[in-house]
């Protein structure tokens, strides 16, 4: 099996390029992570940081006074005879006060900052899913499902992990750090030296080692978009899998994009995952420095310049607290590096759905009344620039005319149906609907004007009606029903265990393919729109429902321009014009006997001559 390969880390000058690039990216999408988190909770934020700095406070209250306690106390309490406790006591019950107040700071901030956490997840969840809802048609085109899926959960998700637990983690440490920075100065100038030598000795561990791990986090994400999009291919397509007993193939392929993740998680929590231990032995190794250092200050065996520096007892057991504290910092930072850097990498992810083009929507002009007059004149159209797949469109309707097109796989039948409604723009040419430009009408307009019923069915999970009034969200149960029995889906609706408040799910998995897609054939009668469009719309039924459904189908369609593209040619004789369409191109248009006069094309589809339609 192919192993994956990744990067080992810099080469020269072009690494410490990429490393400089990526370390600006990661910078500026923090910045706009923290913007972001700001836009709504600037006053939960500043109280996080009051309580934070109340946190730390008291927390130096303590350390510093074990200097107190040692020299103050203890050390005259063992000199006298009969010592008075009485003093200590009522110290030592003020600081229990202050440390008391420093639990109730550090519980509130946690809170608030689940607060803040759950609430942006909400925000950002609310924007992604707009935005997606916005999107144009050819961007589902470009990216997996399950790529888009990973976004809303696994990259989410980081960043609420990111939010909850590590940004009020920076924010304690970076107060910490200077709380107890100050306090080190007054103590002891020599010690504090010592102290920042080894701090820095951290920051830049944690800093060369966090560079190094970064892109492998990005890696690990794309890997896992990889892993969700083939699985949720995989149970939409289980059936197709059996029916050719791929199931050994799809294994060995789970396998293979499984072991890239492993192996790019492994790589990133690899690098990740020692950077605690390496901070944890630093900054034990500067523990005992301090120690050994202020040991030397307090007896008397050190001096700097002539200069004899004299250290209390109290003093080296303060500062060496005080230590632990201005490094533990760092170590908690290197804890968080995994979660932050996989943040990092998520939030890209998040905020490049969140930066998609949207639809373009130019259109002005409000359908009043649509007739459903619609003409294409010298139209082209290509998916991208490069590969060109309709040409030379030309197609003249009148009002509640029947429109068919048969052709080919490939020849460009759906193609036109989605010019229509502008899934797609065309590149040149233009497309008239009552003899106004499809470009200049409002899409929401256009499509409200127009049903449509697709190859491919989708139900909702809900109930059989309501299913039915995804056309018209304000039809009554009435008219839903009415929409039923037009199309001939009625009878079997009833015969569902709780008729039409029979729940669906899992896209109407417990219906026939023919009962979806009548049920999604009500779904467009009900709206009653002016333009009908069917894309293979009895594809999926049976001869004999098919007779059936045809009769409420030529109700349906009298009085509405409507454009069919049919896999039986027996159901669109009675079309008023019917399109011949060959490699996106317009071979043959009339009706059916004059096609079959012509004995070209449509009349070898039609005499089985040819068995694709």
């Amino acid at each position: 099996m192919r192993q994956p390969s990744f990067d080992r880390g810099p080469r020269g000058p072009k690494g410490q390029a990429g490393f400089q690039k990526a370390s600006k990216e990661q910078r500026a999408v923090i910045w706009r992570l923290a913007k972001y988190v700001l836009a709504d909770y600037k006053f939960s934020i500043l109280t996080v940081l009051v309580c934070i700095a109340i946190t730390s406070v008291t927390t130096l209250t303590s350390t510093l006074f074990t200097r107190t306690l040692i020299d103050d106390y203890i050390v005259p309490l063992t000199e006298v005879a009969q010592p008075d406790y009485t003093p200590l006591l009522q110290t030592l019950f003020k600081l229990g006060l202050i440390l008391f107040v420093g639990v109730a700071c550090s519980y509130l901030y946690n809170r608030l900052m689940i607060n803040v956490s759950q609430g942006t997840m909400l925000r950002l969840r609310q924007r992604i899913f707009e935005r997606m809802e916005r999107l144009p048609i050819n961007y589902f085109d470009q990216h997996s499902h399950g790529d888009m899926m990973s976004v809303y959960t696994n990259d989410v998700d980081s960043l609420r992990q990111m939010i909850s637990t590590s940004i009020s983690q920076v924010f304690n440490s970076v107060i910490t750090i200077c709380v107890t920075f100050a306090s080190m100065i007054v103590l002891s100038i020599p010690l504090t030296l010592v102290s920042i030598m080894m701090a820095a000795v951290m920051m830049v561990t944690t800093t060369w080692l966090g560079k190094r791990s970064r892109n492998y986090f990005r890696t690990q994400q794309e890997s896992l978009a990889r892993v969700n999009g083939f699985i949720e291919e995989m149970m939409t397509g289980q059936k197709v899998v059996k029916v050719f007993c791929h199931e050994q193939q799809a294994i060995d392929e789970f396998e293979r994009i499984n072991e890239q993740l492993r192996a790019s998680a492994y790589e990133a929590n690899r690098i990740a995952n020692i950077v605690m231990p390496v901070n944890g032995n630093l900054s034990n190794l500067g523990y005992v420095l301090i120690a050994v250092v202020g040991a030397t200050f307090a007896l008397g065996q050190l001096s700097i310049i002539n200069y004899q520096f004299s250290i209390t007892l109290g003093t080296i057991v303060a500062f060496l607290t005080l230590n632990k504290s201005f490094t533990q910092p760092i170590t908690h930072v290197s804890q968080q590096i995994n979660s932050v850097l996989n943040a990092t990498v998520g939030a890209e992810r998040v905020f490049n759905l969140m930066d998609a083009e949207p639809e373009v929507d130019e259109g002005k002009v409000e359908l009043k009344d649509p007739k459903g007059d619609v003409d294409f004149t010298d139209v082209d159209f290509g998916y991208t620039p490069q590969k060109q797949v309709l040409f030379d469109i030309d197609i003249n309707t009148n009002p509640g005319q029947k429109i068919a097109f048969v052709g080919g796989t490939g020849a460009g039948k759906t193609t036109i149906i989605n010019l229509i409604n502008r899934f797609y723009e065309i590149q040149r040419g233009k497309i008239l609907y009552d003899g106004i430009p499809i470009t200049e009408i409002s899409k929401e307009s256009l499509r409200r004007s127009m049903s449509i019923v697709l190859q491919e069915t989708h139900l909702f999970t809900g109930t059989v009606i309501d299913n039915i009034r995804y056309g018209k969200l304000n039809a009554t149960d009435e008219e839903c029903i009415k929409a039923a029995q037009l199309v001939g889906a009625d009878d079997f609706i009833r015969r569902l265990a709780n008729g039409y408040q029979t729940v669906l799910s899992g896209d109407g998995g417990n219906l026939s393919q023919g009962e979806r897609q009548l049920i999604a054939i009500a779904r467009a009668a009900v709206s009653n729109p002016p333009v009908l469009i069917l894309d293979e719309a009895t594809s999926s039924i049976d001869t004999r429902t098919e007779t059936l459904v045809q009769r409420g189908m030529d109700t349906l369609m009298q009085g509405r321009t409507t454009f069919v593209i049919a896999h039986r040619l027996s159901t669109i004789r009675n079309a008023d014009q019917i399109i011949v369409l060959d490699h996106g191109r317009i071979i043959e248009q009339g009706t059916h006997e004059e096609l079959l006069e012509q004995r070209g094309k449509y009349y070898q589809l039609y005499t089985g001559n040819e068995l694709t339609a």
